[in-house]
């Protein structure tokens, strides 16, 4: 199972990123755990500077941006 985490602080923005999140795992058909992270030392911790953030099993994928469901989606299904 896949982690993913939306970091920021739960604003427009990140809540939107959640959304996309979420619809990914549809789309991918991966099963996935989506965690939306507020803590802004936890978010300043994984070197994010620029919300919202997405962090997939650990490794930060975007940063300061909205990425669409679908390219969450490739993310996803990526094997690295």
């Amino acid at each position: 199972m896949k982690t993913i985490e939306v970091l920021g602080s739960g604003c427009a923005n990140c809540n939107r990123l959640e959304a996309n999140a979420r619809e990914a795992v549809i789309m991918a058909g991966v099963e996935a755990e989506v965690v939306h992270v507020t803590d802004p030392r936890e978010i300043v911790g994984r070197g994010v500077m620029s919300t919202p953030g997405l962090v997939i099993d650990g490794r930060v994928v975007s940063a300061g941006r909205i990425p669409s469901a679908g390219d969450i989606a490739v993310w996803l299904s990526d094997p690295s």
